[in-house]
């Protein structure tokens, strides 16, 4: 069924960008795929690694992620049962550098510097907004759009006005720009810098190789050339460490099995938006 009154391959781009969203947000998630790095983990070794877990809050994340064909448990014996990743949730981690490095270029300087692991998880709070990838979507195709317009083509059969809530919360976030009450809604230089990202997940979602976000018909960008190894942890606790900033055309960082929880340069970049995503 249609969510939006866009043409229906867009529809469908946009559903399986927000089911991707919907898989990575919920808290711990991204943690637990990145400590799966590496060769399958029994629940004991996993457990250590994610040891801020409290007991009983691992198997249920783990299910959620078995379900979403992220993770796959391999039962060897009836004692001997590992987890780790599918094929599908190995080629879905070279986008997690690519958000850390829109996070430094865009969300507003914190007071400490934080880890990448928060900066991709306050990057993934934006992008779940209600209605975000929809708005996000129209307005990149079509560059200045009215709340009433955006409301027919985001939310058709929904009474117009309620389309203000998410607009508003889009532009708290500095992600869609506006110059006042009535006047028409456009993409910040943070939201079009998304384009790599969506791009990728559109990609992957769709199962195709992450490159072919260079050719997504709304977000075609360059894309960052994915990390040449796996970014993986073997830690059971965050270690201070630096990370070498990317920006656009330059290659990506060789994540380090310390990088999970690493904290990001100390010099960060001005922030491009002057009150960025929210903060943990």
């Amino acid at each position: 069924m249609a969510i939006t009154a866009l043409p229906p391959d867009t529809d469908i781009d946009i559903a399986r960008v927000t089911e991707v969203l919907a898989m990575l947000t919920p808290r711990w998630n991204v943690r637990i795929l990145l400590a799966l790095s590496g060769p399958p983990l029994r629940y004991s070794e996993l457990a250590a690694k994610v040891s801020w877990l409290q007991n009983g809050q691992l198997h249920p994340k783990l299910q959620s992620l078995c379900n979403a064909g992220l993770v796959e448990r391999t039962e060897h014996t009836a004692r001997h049962v590992t987890y780790g990743h599918t094929e599908r949730g190995a080629a879905l981690l070279p986008v997690l550098p690519m958000i850390v490095t829109w996070a430094e270029e865009h969300l507003e300087t914190a007071d400490r510097p934080l880890p990448a692991i928060e900066q991709i998880e306050d990057s993934l709070t934006l992008l779940t907004r209600r209605h975000a990838a929809a708005i996000l979507w129209v307005l990149k195709s079509r560059k200045e759009v009215s709340g009433r317009a955006l409301a027919r083509i985001v939310m058709p059969s929904s009474d117009w006005t309620n389309v203000y809530p998410p607009l508003r919360q889009l532009v708290a976030d500095g992600l869609v720009d506006t110059e006042g009450d009535g006047r028409p809604y456009r993409l910040s230089a943070a939201g079009d810098g998304l384009g790599p990202v969506l791009g990728a997940l559109s990609a992957w979602s769709a199962g195709q190789p992450l490159d072919q976000a260079a050719h997504h018909p709304v977000w075609r960008h360059p894309l960052v050339k994915p990390a040449s190894r796996p970014w993986v942890s073997s830690q059971s606790r965050p270690e201070p460490a630096a990370i070498s900033p990317t920006r656009t055309g330059e290659s990506a960082p060789a994540w380090q099995n310390r990088d999970l929880f690493s904290h990001a340069t100390t010099a960060r970049p001005k922030a491009a938006v002057p009150a960025g995503g929210p903060r943990r």
